[in-house]
């Protein structure tokens, strides 16, 4: 059910808006969870090419609106939700509207394997008190506008 869902993102509404970026968050954001036996049954490469063709697809309707800026195609495991998302912003990677600290990485395996394997989607464990600064978040990003 995954593999469906994170295809069907390609054909769902896309707003590329730079001056209104809660419209397009609003819009282009999507939340996909997944049983416990797509978790099983799924590999990360399954998950992994699945965004690759998604993020292609997305690309190629960008294009075909004559959209003249960046935008990017951008996917993270939210951890507290238990849930992957993603979400097309008419920004660059280094810009994209987290308001916590995250680091753009080319490899999405990392992310993928990370959610498939979480036996407890949306618990996490306390931090350690001693260990204040948590680090930045990995985010998974494509280019799919103008300038790729």
């Amino acid at each position: 059910m995954l593999l469906k869902w994170i295809a069907e993102v390609a054909d769902e509404p896309l707003v590329l808006e730079p001056a209104d970026r809660a419209v397009e968050w609003e819009t282009n954001t999507w939340s996909l969870g997944a049983t416990e036996e797509d978790r099983g049954a799924l590999t990360a490469a399954e998950v992994v090419g699945a965004f690759e063709r998604t993020a292609a697809a997305i690309r190629g309707r960008i294009r075909d609106l004559g959209f003249p800026a960046v935008a990017t195609f951008y996917v993270w495991h939210d951890e507290q939700a238990g849930q992957l998302r993603c979400s097309t912003g008419s920004v660059s990677a280094d810009a994209l509207p987290f308001s916590g600290r995250y680091a753009a990485s080319g490899d999405l395996g990392p992310i993928v394997e990370g959610f498939l394997a979480d036996s407890e989607p949306g618990c996490l464990a306390w931090p350690d008190p001693d260990d204040l600064e948590s680090p930045p978040f990995r985010v998974w990003v494509s280019s799919v506008g103008a300038s790729n």
